[in-house]
């Protein structure tokens, strides 16, 4: 199979990337609502379907945004073209932190105070993880690949250079991430912490593997990206002390 791979069916060549796309929110939905049936949630049925609609509205503007930031667009208006270029320009870090934000922000307009994220955080990590399938796929059409590489992970991925498949490295970590999470669930943490921790690890991931993508838009010396990662773990500072705080006294009892 080559890549980028383009499937073609009736005489049209299909979008793989947009595919596995509808197919990640179609999965998660579905896999939201069944861990949705098998549990006792806290919030009731209509302060649910506020927040999942703030969670959308916030994801979108934030998914844009970041996407702008990541990539943006020295162009002088042109009508249309510019306009379906800026709504095609997202990331999934500023889909999560713009969604994560509008929860918040629906829930203060609710009066909602229980924690909402614990049942999304599942479902988000296995959409990722689809999701990244068809960004793969989709080869040097999708700003997901890596930079140069003699390392023996390299890919080919339609330009003929062995490069670095992000991707794929995003979908182990996710993996190995959802089953540590998967053993965590099972202790007694607080409200809302299964959440806090996926966004942590998860961010904490994508700074880190910024730095082997071929990012041209720097400022400070890091992407923004990368800003928004370090945004994400001041926003969840007091629970990364928490966390700090924890595995200092697992290594002393060591």
């Amino acid at each position: 199979m080559e890549i980028p791979f383009e499937p073609i069916l009736l005489g049209r060549t299909l979008n793989i990337h947009l595919i596995f796309e509808y197919l990640a929110f179609f999965v998660a939905y579905r896999y939201y609502r069944f861990l949705k049936k098998n549990q006792i949630d806290a919030i009731g049925e209509l302060n649910r379907l506020s927040i999942i609609i703030g969670a959308i509205f916030g994801a979108f503007i934030g998914s844009r945004v970041i996407g702008f930031l990541e990539n943006p667009l020295f162009l002088k208006f042109e009508g249309l073209t510019t306009i379906i270029q800026l709504f095609n320009l997202k990331t999934i870090m500023g889909g999560l932190f713009g969604g994560l934000l509008g929860v918040e922000l629906s829930k203060k307009v609710i009066g909602e105070k229980q924690s909402s994220g614990d049942l999304f955080t599942f479902p988000i990590i296995l959409g990722i993880m689809i999701g990244r399938i068809g960004c793969f796929l989709y080869g040097i059409n999708e700003f997901t690949y890596g930079i140069e590489t003699s390392f023996f992970t390299g890919i080919d991925i339609g330009d003929g250079l062995l490069r670095h498949p992000i991707a794929l490295y995003e979908i182990v970590f996710l993996a190995f991430l959802m089953y540590l999470l998967r053993k965590i669930s099972y202790k007694k943490l607080p409200a809302g912490g299964l959440f806090k921790l996926f966004m942590i690890f998860y961010f904490g991931f994508r700074f880190f593997i910024e730095f082997l993508k071929p990012n041209v838009f720097y400022v400070l010396g890091i992407s923004s990206i990368q800003f928004l990662c370090i945004l994400c773990w001041f926003y969840y500072l007091t629970t990364i002390k928490k966390i700090v705080n924890y595995a200092r006294k697992r290594l002393y009892l060591l």
